[in-house]
């Protein structure tokens, strides 16, 4: 397993550590997921998220071959801006979703942890007739996610850069406690928040963490871990590579239609994915809510008409902290995803109602 340069940091707050992306990571910390979660919600908080992928795109045809590999449209970045997207497979079922960052001399792709050498060798494998140079710095980047309502005012302490002036999906290059970085106007927990990118060794790290511990303590700023990562997430209706998408699902049906760029001209999987788009999927995926006590809906339970019949599955579920109720993500066939039809989770011999909603659930 790896360790990202804040191994020790979680230790000292004595967090649960737990193995994610081939990392050792921290899950939760002492107050636990639903004050993890408030917190964000609330004032702000920090997620050491280095275990993300990060490659570097130069060369002559660098967006030329970014065009090939997304779903989205990389020719409307202008620099310092950032752009959620995804790759496809020929056959149009997902690689992995990602953010693509126009730094001006070059792009860089930010991907999962988890998927970080299968992305890299589908990179490499599409690479052929392109005039680029393509680099995998995943092991030297740092990442952290400050994020919450308090998140501007924390790290507005630490840097000249003006980060009211940073609009939501761009970024500035600057710095923060005095390292330079890429100051990113992006998370994925729904709240104002803002990702570092940094380079440097365990005393950099420890520095800029205290760096920004410091500026945040007047706001109670807080550790938070990959448990209330997915709470945020979910109550926003974000998808999860490997639960919500993968490579079994088409852009089209994962409702992702709003960054697939059909306009733009071929790329991977384009003429699967507009036949798709076209003749309508036969499945979506849909957010629902329940109203159901000591119900919690789980990745991969069946998904019920109210009549009785099978109709999907679960992706994505939890109990939504900030409503306390049952929320969550999943497939159904396509007749029954419109919000307000009423389906059932089927859960350990159990079926407990649910109601199709629109997300995000707040």
């Amino acid at each position: 397993m790896k360790k990202t340069r804040f191994y020790d940091i979680h230790q000292s707050y004595n967090a649960k550590m737990v193995e994610f992306a081939g990392f050792i990571m921290p899950v939760q910390y002492p107050h636990g997921i639903i004050h993890e979660h408030q917190v964000v919600r609330s004032t702000v908080g920090v997620f050491d998220v280095s275990h993300m992928g990060e490659f570097v795109v130069k060369g002559k045809d660098a967006l030329s071959f970014i065009q090939k590999i997304s779903i989205n449209d990389a020719s409307k970045l202008n620099v310092g801006q950032a752009q959620y997207s995804a790759m496809a497979y020929p056959h149009g079922g997902l690689v992995d979703d990602m953010l693509v960052y126009n730094i001006g001399e070059y792009y860089m792709l930010v991907v999962n942890g988890a998927n970080v050498q299968k992305d890299w060798d589908w990179v490499i494998k599409n690479k052929n007739g392109f005039d680029v140079e393509l680099t995998d710095e995943s092991d030297d980047v740092n990442l952290l996610a400050v994020q919450g309502p308090k998140s501007l005012d924390t790290l507005q302490k630490l840097t000249e850069t003006k980060l009211s002036e940073i609009e939501y999906y761009h970024c500035k290059l600057g710095k923060i406690a005095g390292f330079d970085a890429i100051i990113s106007r992006t998370g994925y927990t729904g709240e104002l928040g803002f990702e570092i990118y940094f380079m440097g060794n365990n005393d950099v790290t420890s520095k800029m963490w205290q760096s920004i511990f410091d500026a945040g303590k007047e706001f109670g700023i807080e550790p938070i871990g990959l448990g209330a990562r997915d709470t945020l997430r979910l109550e926003k209706g974000y998808c999860l590579y490997g639960n919500d998408i993968d490579d079994t699902t088409n852009p089209i049906e994962a409702s992702l239609g709003w960054i697939t760029k059909l306009s733009k001209g071929q790329f991977n999987g384009s003429d699967v994915i507009a036949k798709v788009k076209e003749e309508k999927p036969n499945r979506k995926l849909v957010g629902f809510i329940s109203d159901a006590d000591k119900f919690i809906p789980r990745h991969h339970y069946k998904i019920l008409s109210i009549k009785g019949n099978e109709i999907g599955h679960v992706t994505s579920g939890n109990i939504s902290p900030t409503l306390n109720k049952p929320i969550g993500m999943g497939y159904v066939a396509s007749e029954f995803a419109a919000p307000g039809t009423e389906i059932l989770i089927e859960s350990r011999g159990k079926q407990f109602k649910a109601i199709v909603s629109k997300v995000p659930f707040l």
